[in-house]
C-alpha cells in the first residue's frame, strides 16, 4: 500500500493596482494596505503594482510599517501633472491635490485656472498617463507569473481602464474597486467641466461599469446607484478597523470634542458652531472646561466661520498627524465629532476613520446629510449619534448630556457588533469573492 505524497497548496495570485501606497498617508492608502495584510491567511498572494514616484499631497512615514514583509511590489514611474501646476502655485496646486476646494466665492483666478484645467485637460484624472506604460508592463508580468485576477482600485479612476486593457489582452478576471463614486462625488461637480467633458466623464464611468467582471464599493448608497447603470455583480466592502499596538491614553482632563481628518470648505456645519457658542455663553463650567481640537487639514472657510461665531480661542488646530498620532488623539477625547457635507452626493461616503471612532469607546457625534449610510451604522452599533446640518436643539442636548457624564466621569461609548467591521473579517469577504 503506497501513500500518495500531498500536493502542496499553491496560493492564488491576484494583482492589485493601486496609485496610493506607503509612504502616502489619509484613509484612502489603508484600505488595500489591510487588504493586502490579511489575504495570505485565505490562500490568496497578492501582488501590489504602484507608481515609483508618486506626487502624493500628505505623506505619512509610519505606515510603511504596516506593509507585509514578504509582499511583492512591482512599480512603474509616472508622469505627474502637479509637480508642474507647483511651478504655478505650488500652495494652491497642492490644496486642491488634497481635495481642499474653496468655495466659488473665494477662489482666485488662479483657483479657477487650475480647477479648470484639471478638470477639462485631464480626463478621468491627472494620472491618466500611466495608464499606457503600465498595460504594456503588466501584460508581460501577467503572463510570465501566471496571474489570472487583477483588481484596480480609484480615485484615481484612470487606474481602472489598466484593468480594462489588461482583460481585453490578457483574457484575466477584473475586478474594479470603488473608494469613492465617480461622476455623483462631490468635488467633482467643481472642476469647471464643460458640457463636452461631463459628457465624456459619464461614458468612461459607463464603460468601466460595464466592462468589468465585478464590482465593489464601500457603501449601500454606491451600490444602488450604479445598480441603476450595470448589470455586473456589485458587493458592498466597508472600510474598517484594525488592531493596532497603541496603548490607552489618558483622557483629555478638558471636556475636549475633536475632529480627526480634514474639514472641507464646505464641511462647515454652522449649526454646531453655534451650539458651542451658547453653551460656552450660559454655563461658566462648561467654558472652563471645553476645548475643540481639529486634526487634520482644515479650510480657511471653516476657521473664519468657527471665529465668527467667537470660539475661536477655544479651538487648537493641531493639523496633520501620522495614522498612529491619530489613533491616540482618538482614544484621549472625551467626545469625536464626524463632519460630512450636507448634500445628497455625500451620502455614499463613510469615512474611514469612522470605524476608528468606533472602536474608541468615545462618544461619536456626527453630522451629515439626510440618508446617510453613516446614520445607519451608527444606530446599528450604538456609538454615537447622527444629526442633520438643521439640527439644534437636539445637537445641544446632546453635547450638554456628554458634558454631564463627563463631569460625573461616566462618559463613554458602548459599542456592540463591531466585530464585522474589523479589516480581517472585511478581508475575508473579499477573500470568497476571489
Amino acid at each position: 500500500m503506497s501513500l500518495e505524497t500531498p500536493q502542496k497548496i499553491v496560493p492564488k495570485k491576484v494583482l492589485i493596482i493601486t496609485y496610493y501606497w506607503p509612504p502616502a498617508g489619509g484613509p484612502g492608502v489603508q484600505r488595500w494596505l489591510k487588504f493586502v495584510k490579511y489575504l495570505p491567511q485565505y490562500g490568496i498572494e497578492p501582488v501590489v503594482y504602484i507608481p515609483s514616484n508618486a506626487h502624493y499631497p500628505i505623506i505619512d512615514e509610519s505606515l510603511l510599517e504596516d506593509i507585509p514583509k514578504d509582499v511583492t511590489i512591482i512599480k512603474q514611474s509616472i508622469r505627474e501633472p502637479y509637480k508642474w501646476a507647483g511651478i504655478l502655485s505650488k500652495k494652491k496646486s497642492k490644496t486642491i491635490s488634497k481635495g481642499i476646494i474653496p468655495k466659488t466665492g473665494s477662489q482666485s483666478i488662479i483657483d479657477k485656472f487650475l480647477l479648470f484645467v484639471r478638470g477639462n485637460m485631464f480626463i478621468p484624472d491627472a494620472r491618466k498617463q500611466w495608464v499606457r506604460p503600465s498595460v504594456q508592463y503588466l501584460s508581460t508580468y501577467i503572463s510570465d507569473f501566471g496571474i489570472d485576477t487583477v483588481i484596480t482600485t480609484g480615485p484615481p479612476h484612470s487606474l481602472h481602464f489598466i484593468g480594462l486593457k489588461l482583460q481585453e489582452q490578457s483574457q484575466v478576471t477584473w475586478i474594479a474597486d470603488f473608494r469613492d463614486p465617480w461622476t455623483t462625488i462631490g468635488y467633482h461637480k467643481k472642476l469647471k467641466l464643460t458640457n463636452r467633458s461631463k459628457k465624456k466623464h459619464t461614458a468612461m464611468e459607463y464603460q468601466v461599469l460595464n466592462a468589468a467582471d465585478r464590482l465593489i464599493v464601500t457603501s449601500e448608497v454606491t451600490k444602488k446607484e450604479f445598480a441603476q447603470k450595470t448589470n455586473k455583480p456589485i458587493t458592498v466592502i466597508t472600510n474598517g478597523y484594525d488592531v493596532n499596538s497603541v496603548k490607552q491614553p489618558h483622557l483629555d482632563s478638558k471636556f475636549s470634542m475633536a475632529h480627526i481628518g480634514s474639514l472641507l470648505s464646505e464641511r462647515n456645519p454652522e449649526a454646531l458652531w453655534i451650539v458651542l457658542k451658547e453653551l460656552i455663553a450660559e454655563n461658566s463650567d462648561f467654558a472652563s472646561d471645553f476645548e475643540l481640537n481639529l486634526v487634520g487639514h482644515v479650510g480657511e472657510d471653516v476657521l473664519k466661520s468657527i471665529e465668527s461665531c467667537g470660539i475661536i480661542n477655544y479651538v487648537n488646530n493641531v493639523g496633520y498627524v501620522s495614522h498612529n498620532e491619530s489613533i491616540v488623539c482618538q482614544k484621549k477625547s472625551q467626545v469625536l465629532l464626524l463632519i460630512e457635507i450636507d448634500n445628497d452626493d455625500t451620502k455614499c461616503i463613510i469615512p474611514g476613520k469612522l470605524f476608528e471612532y468606533m472602536v474608541s469607546n468615545r462618544p461619536i457625534v456626527a453630522l451629515g446629510p439626510k440618508g446617510s449610510d453613516v446614520e445607519d451604522i451608527l444606530r446599528e452599533t450604538n456609538t454615537g449619534d447622527y444629526f442633520y446640518y438643521d439640527a439644534y436643539q437636539s445637537l445641544k442636548d446632546i453635547i450638554y448630556k456628554h458634558y454631564l457624564s463627563y463631569k460625573e466621569g461616566k462618559l463613554e461609548s458602548q459599542g456592540i457588533g463591531l466585530q464585522k467591521y474589523s479589516r480581517e473579517a472585511l478581508t475575508k469577504t473579499l477573500a470568497e469573492l476571489l
